[in-house]
């Protein structure tokens, strides 16, 4: 980000704030899909936290391109097939999490699924997508054919 220091910190500051709120909305997506999956379709709570992954993952890449990183200018299938490789990782590492705290730990399968959320987001998806995924300074290879 141009600018002054102070100037930067600030965009910086309003680029975490829309992530964020981005965050919120695909996570709540994602919870009343998995929510749905075990309550009306009987899934297991961590099948069900794959498939609530997947429909929040989807609306978090849509959101986030365009509201918060602004990078739809750049190629649309530079960003997809980056994101779609941290969002790979980001499923496997909130099904382990599920796995980890519901199903190891006992943990009641809503309050594993914020824990694991939290971690996840914070750990994994957020420093991924500001630095690698909608990155303005980096030329992407090619995605792979």
């Amino acid at each position: 980000m141009a600018g002054p220091p102070g100037q930067r910190s600030r965009a910086t500051f309003w680029q975490w704030v829309r992530h964020h709120t981005v965050a919120v909305l695909s996570t709540a997506a994602d919870y009343v899909v998995m929510v749905g999956c075990v309550e009306l379709g009987h899934l297991r709570p961590v099948t069900a936290t794959a498939v609530g992954a997947l429909v929040g993952a989807l609306a978090n890449f849509l959101l986030n391109r365009g509201f918060t990183y602004h990078a739809t200018g750049a190629a649309f299938s530079r960003h997809l097939w980056r994101y779609a490789l941290v969002s790979t990782a980001s499923l496997g590492l909130n099904a382990a999490g599920e796995e980890l705290f519901n199903s190891v730990l006992g943990l009641q399968y809503l309050i594993a699924r914020v824990m694991t959320s939290v971690i996840v987001s914070n750990g994994w998806n957020y420093p991924m997508q500001r630095f690698f995924v909608f990155s303005a300074g980096r030329t992407a290879p090619s995605p792979p054919s």
